[in-house]
């Protein structure tokens, strides 16, 4: 489950039209890549412990993080606020975790659809523990984004699994993780901040991986395995590349392309084919989703005190 990062501190103009664009192409490439790494994750946890199938996945995160080390140099290693960095990287694990546990039981494309639940629990966050002023609008668009949710998961229809529980537990843990982002955005790079990330998952989930190893006793289980560290890496450079040379304010609705991705890879690999109010629900999210990233730009945009 990728997590849009903070954006970056720049100190250069503004990016051009022809950057945004390329932005913009390599983000859809980067979640296109984190994608294929949730299909081979599902695919793994039939045979590995989810906390095992993290490991591997996050092996893949730091190597894509040592690639953008060895370009940026040892500087990135260096934070203002080392222990919102650590704290990050603990709700990274625990997110990743939860939606791993999540999607061995319920299909892909419902499970990265309710993740998208995340920006309105982050505004909820906003409104109740830092504060931040939500018009009604915003409010509004919450509640719908809610019910979106609700319409995929049908609770009580004879179509709810349990097991969705974890995937709003992944979402809960990922706005506690944005909410940390806004904070670091200010006093770190992104470089930063990503590796902080990297790193401390690592460790936290290295020091799990005793207890539930299990060594994979087919090579085909092995190929997977590395693919999902290779899709994992990938998608990590190409996400950071993008965030480096295009706005982030352009960049962030192409995040809701992992639905399209979700759905094309379930239906290829599982033959899992979201039904029609499957389909509704996830309209309703993505369209609730970008009216409330709309309505955060213009308050961005406002002046203060207004």
């Amino acid at each position: 489950m990728p997590a849009p990062i903070a954006a970056p501190l720049r100190h250069a103009p503004p990016p051009s039209s022809s950057d945004n664009l390329r932005g913009i192409v390599l983000m859809a490439l980067g979640f296109f890549s984190f994608a294929a790494c949730d299909v081979m994750a599902k695919v793994l946890t039939e045979a590995l412990h989810p906390v095992q199938v993290v490991w591997f996945r996050q092996i893949g995160l730091a190597l894509g993080v040592i690639v953008l080390l060895a370009l940026r140099g040892p500087s990135a290693l260096r934070s203002r606020l080392p222990i919102l960095q650590i704290t990050r990287g603990l709700l990274a694990v625990c997110s990743a975790i939860c939606f791993i546990i999540s999607v061995s039981f319920v299909p892909l494309a419902d499970a990265v659809a309710v993740t998208f639940i995340a920006p309105f629990i982050v505004t909820l966050l906003g409104a109740f523990v830092l504060r931040e002023s939500v018009g009604i609008r915003r409010w509004i668009a919450v509640g719908i984004g809610f019910v979106g949710m609700l319409i995929v998961i049908r609770p009580g229809l004879g179509v709810f699994h349990p097991a969705i529980g974890f995937t709003v537990a992944a979402a809960c843990f990922f706005a506690l993780r944005q909410v940390l982002s806004r904070s670091l955005s200010g006093a770190d790079p992104v470089i930063t901040t990503v590796t902080y990330t990297s790193l401390t998952s690592i460790v936290l989930v290295s020091v799990a991986l005793p207890f539930v190893w299990t060594t994979p006793d087919q090579l085909s289980l092995w190929l997977v395995a590395f693919g999902l560290a290779a899709t994992a890496g990938l998608g990590e450079v190409l996400v950071i590349r993008a965030l480096d040379i295009a706005q982030a304010v352009v960049l962030a609705p192409i995040h809701y392309s992992m639905i399209i991705w979700g759905t094309f890879y379930g239906f290829v690999v599982f033959s899992d084919l979201p039904d029609g109010w499957t389909l509704i629900g996830c309209g309703i999210i993505v369209a609730s989703g970008l009216y409330t990233l709309h309505r955060e730009r213009l308050a961005a945009k406002a002046p203060p005190n207004t």
